[in-house]
């Protein structure tokens, strides 16, 4: 008896899945690290500090992988969270901050959420049909 062979889900061909290169794999791995840090940060802070540190040291790592432009999601998130983040607090003032305030941590959660359910389908952030 012949053993079953793992077939690609996302393709339409439903062709034997080749599986990750070492290097793709690698990016894989760090990006789930960057993301579970950043989604755990979001309630804790200092954690999402350190999941966009960990995405920026090994960007370079994942040049050319299937996984680059995760690490692009995680790191501009984070500087637009950061930059929307102190508009919000200033504006907090005027109420319209709280509003800013929680707009922002729902679209960080909503962009964290997105790229670690892609990352767990062996897919880039972004995709030809988006």
């Amino acid at each position: 008896m012949e053993p079953q062979k793992d077939f690609d889900a996302n393709s339409d061909n439903k062709r034997p899945f080749q599986g990750l290169s070492a290097q793709d794999d690698a990016a894989k791995k760090n990006v789930l690290i960057s993301y579970i840090l950043m989604l755990v940060g979001v309630f804790t802070g200092v954690f999402w500090f350190i999941g966009a540190v960990w995405a920026m040291v090994k960007q370079s790592e994942a040049k050319g992988t299937l996984f680059e432009d995760h690490y692009k999601n995680i790191i501009s998130t984070f500087w637009w969270g950061i930059a929307v983040t102190l508009l919000g607090l200033f504006l907090t003032f005027f109420f319209v901050g709280v509003i800013i305030l929680f707009a922002i941590w729902v679209w960080s959660i909503f962009k964290m959420v997105k790229g670690l359910s892609r990352v767990l389908s062996n897919q880039p952030f972004s995709s030809v049909n988006e």
